[in-house]
């Protein structure tokens, strides 16, 4: 793909931040008409397809980083939703609504889940000897891509089939606009096809600015690890924004079924693709995070199980994950 120029990568970032915001708008439209939590479920899996189409296209590509690309982008995409979008949510939220409510035995299940995840995904690499380094044999990559599906589908299984109620809002808790008249079905139908083509477009446009970021984060003397970061926040900016847009309507439980549902979806779906496709093509994979990264993966589970541990929240708990966030960013741009 040949270079963008500075108008090229203006514009391009213009019908980025366009297509984002008509990404949210569909999604809410879409969310509506299936009821919860179908409705914030279908964004997670999009958006972790075109998350994963991203990643293997850069995979494939000439970058230097391509053995921990999947990894950074990944631990990113975990980071930036367990502290970015829960810590915003929760700080919205509270400053609107002073305290908010939510189902705990659903936020229970998915960080239970969470943790599993991560730790097999991105931890235990570390620790096996079959293959030094923080790399799976490929009989390991295979396991934990089949268990990492396994407990995906479980989860699937059990928000919305099995304790569907456990991801509603408690009953005393609906939004002012809870009982408002959903959109036909040829309007959700219409908004579900736009909504596919908005998602495809942020990637699109994120994979032409991808040489671009690279080439100037190489420049600044950046971190490589800091492409992976840019990526995951383009790539999540639709749920962000319909997360935060729905922490402020009093909708939490949405927001939370939004953040914690991408981020299982993120580890559950995107880790057993990019682990099949660096099967076939015998492509060099480096899952396991460093000691640092291990310390903040760590410290975010932990105080994510605290702050949703009592299914009201305040602004405190939004406060500590958003330090916790740019304690994460700042010691990856100064590692």
């Amino acid at each position: 793909m040949p270079k963008l120029g500075l108008v090229g990568v203006l514009l391009a970032a213009a019908v980025l931040i366009g297509a984002v915001l008509a990404a949210v708008h569909h999604a809410e439209v879409v969310a509506h008409r299936v009821g919860e939590p179908f409705g914030t479920l279908l964004l997670a899996v999009a958006v972790t397809v075109i998350e994963v189409s991203l990643i293997v296209s850069l995979m494939l590509s000439e970058s230097g980083g391509a053995t921990t690309l999947a990894r950074d982008t990944v631990f990113a995409a975990i980071m930036l939703i367990l502290n970015g979008i829960v810590g915003l949510c929760l700080l919205a939220g509270g400053l609107r609504h002073r305290e908010q409510h939510f189902s705990l035995q659903g936020a229970s299940h998915a960080l239970t889940v969470l943790a599993a995840l991560a730790v097999l995904a991105l931890v235990l690499p570390n620790y096996t000897a079959t293959v030094p380094g923080p790399i799976y044999s490929p009989a390991q990559l295979l396991f934990v891509a089949i268990v990492s599906v396994v407990l995906y589908g479980a989860f699937v299984l059990v928000q919305t089939v099995r304790h569907r109620d456990y991801f509603l809002p408690p009953g005393g808790d609906l939004p002012d606009d809870a009982h408002a008249e959903p959109p036909t079905s040829q309007a959700a139908w219409i908004s579900l096809a736009t909504l596919g083509a908005a998602l495809f477009g942020v990637v699109f446009l994120a994979k032409a600015l991808a040489g671009t970021l690279e080439a100037g984060v190489r420049a600044a003397g950046l971190p490589l690890a800091t492409v992976g970061v840019v990526i995951a926040a383009l790539v999540l900016a639709p749920e962000s924004l319909a997360a935060y847009r729905a922490a402020k309507r009093n909708r939490l439980q949405t927001s939370l079924n939004l953040a914690l549902g991408s981020a299982l979806a993120t580890i559950g779906l995107t880790i057993p693709s990019v682990a099949l496709v660096s099967l076939a093509l015998d492509l060099p994979l480096a899952l396991g995070v460093e000691a640092k990264g291990l310390t903040l993966l760590a410290l975010s589970l932990l105080v994510a199980t605290l702050s949703l541990g009592t299914g009201r929240t305040t602004i405190l708990g939004g406060v500590v994950h958003l330090v916790i966030l740019a304690t994460y960013l700042f010691t990856t741009v100064v590692p």
